[in-house]
């Protein structure tokens, strides 16, 4: 009986120990609601998205500062104080940024808009809204054990003057390729837009709440759920997107006992291949086999879901989202290597998608992007081999005007010994001089001329490379960027 209850005790003592470690860690959040805009029609649920998200925060034990209706220069310093207030806290801090309002895509790159933004043209917005990863590398500017954006954000353009040309929804930000310790969620996929729903929240955020409120269930697990959820409520028309390069757990609502160690024994973190899914759904209901797949939300899950049940009612909304999640993968991967040649390779398999124009135009932009070819031939050594078996060819001659003279040392020039004694008015005597050698100039030695003066015009920015911030996100043409 004893020996019981000093194991049950022990139990206890460890479940209760648990919790106080995922609490004992600091939990900052920045909540931005968006819904009175000034120069298009306001949006109804973001102020209530922000209102909701604040109150479930809190009780996750968060540190709330919850702001609304925000200008381009507000949001900003919004930014900066937060990651002000995150370096205050020290670097055992998770930070978390929600935001709800109208986001979209130029050029490759993600905004967020402000309520005072009023774009006449696409080249407007750069100048008016503030660029998701300057977020991201403000954020990743001070130490913090993880960084959560969660972005209610892609609803349509709303701006008639530009929302022809720009490209639907968000472009896609791979996590993976940023500061470790980073989740980022989209309220629907990339290039789709999400709706702001008939409630009092938006879909994405109804099923946030829920999900986070669930006791000691992961962040990973929670926004499956999330997928799952809003693809139900808005009848397959939007399914929510994450990327994830967490080396922690997180937990909204962290729990203890039973329920605890169910919701982990439920979670599944292994990566299955298209047949490991075929085989796993083969014989499966369809609506079980569909909500397999959203919830998990892999390419290879949806890939063998459409060749399982190509004849059933979810196939079209399965095929249109692995035609959508392929289209933004090869926008990724054109806007990271932003060449001309890239773009071409995008326009030969989407060349009547709504990216189509953009990709255009980046290649025109292109035109005049310096080579840097002729600087590395002139920097490489004559007999540069191209492989191990390439024969060295010998060095070209060099024209005599190639070749700096050489100049030998200078002999010691010796000033006949003056008696200064009984000579007051002559020069003092001349000091034995050695003039320095120059150089030689070997035949098939490589003249290095240094790099030439590159003009980079207006709007190639260098970038993420960092991307979220401190290693930053690598997105294409921004620089989460590699832009010249």
């Amino acid at each position: 009986m004893l020996r019981q209850t000093i194991c049950s005790a022990m139990v206890l003592g460890a479940l209760v120990t648990g919790s106080g470690t995922a609490l004992a860690e600091n939990r900052l959040a920045l909540v931005i609601g968006e819904s009175a805009y000034r120069s298009v029609t306001p949006l109804p649920n973001p102020a209530n998205d922000a209102k909701a998200m604040s109150k479930l925060l809190a009780d996750s034990g968060f540190d709330v500062t919850s702001v609304a209706d925000l200008s381009q220069k507000e949001m900003n310093r919004q930014v900066g104080d937060f990651a002000g207030k995150i370096a205050a806290k020290g670097p055992d801090t998770v930070a978390l940024v929600f935001y709800a309002g109208h986001g979209m895509q130029i050029d490759g790159e993600n905004y967020l808009v402000p309520v005072d933004v009023d774009p006449q043209r696409e080249a407007d917005i750069p100048l008016q809204a503030v660029r998701l990863d300057d977020i991201l590398n403000t954020l990743n500017s001070v130490p913090s054990k993880m960084r959560i954006l969660l972005l209610d954000a892609c609803r349509n353009n709303p701006f008639p003057a530009i929302n022809v040309t720009a490209g639907r929804g968000l472009a896609m930000v791979d996590a993976k390729t940023g500061a470790p310790g980073t989740f980022l969620s989209y309220s629907t996929s990339p290039g789709a837009e999400a709706e702001d729903g008939d409630g009092s929240d938006s879909p994405y955020t109804t099923a946030l709440l829920q999900a986070a409120r669930t006791p000691g269930l992961p962040i990973e697990q929670a926004f499956k759920q999330v997928r799952l959820a809003v693809n139900k409520a808005t009848g397959g028309r939007q399914t929510p997107w994450d990327s994830s390069s967490l080396t922690d757990n997180f937990e909204f609502t962290p729990g203890t006992g039973p329920q605890a160690a169910l919701t982990a024994a439920k979670t599944d973190t292994g990566k299955r291949s298209v047949d490991d899914w075929r085989r796993l759904l083969q014989g499966k209901p369809v609506e079980a086999a569909h909500d397999m797949v959203v919830n998990d939300g892999s390419l290879e899950a949806y890939e063998a879901f459409v060749a399982l049940f190509a004849q059933s009612q979810f196939a079209a909304e399965a095929r249109d989202w692995v035609v959508l999640h392929n289209r933004m993968m090869a926008w990724n991967d054109a806007v990271t290597i932003n060449t001309a040649a890239s773009y071409r390779a995008f326009l030969a398999d989407y060349g009547g998608s709504d990216l189509a124009v953009t990709a255009r135009k980046l290649i025109e932009r292109l035109r005049f992007k310096p080579s840097v070819m002729p600087v590395v031939a002139a920097a490489a050594p004559a007999n540069f081999a191209l492989g191990p078996c390439t024969t060295p060819s010998a060095p070209p001659a060099l024209k005599k005007a190639d070749v700096a003279p050489a100049i030998e040392p200078a002999t010691p020039v010796i000033v006949k010994k003056v008696d200064i004694t009984t000579r007051r008015d002559v020069d003092p005597p001349a000091r034995v001089t050695t003039l320095p050698a120059r150089p030689v100039q070997v035949a098939n030695e490589p003249v290095y001329r240094g790099p030439p003066v590159v003009y980079r015009p207006m709007g190639l920015r260098m970038g993420f490379a960092g991307g979220f911030g401190g290693g930053g996100f690598g997105r294409g043409p921004m620089g989460f960027g590699r832009r010249f």
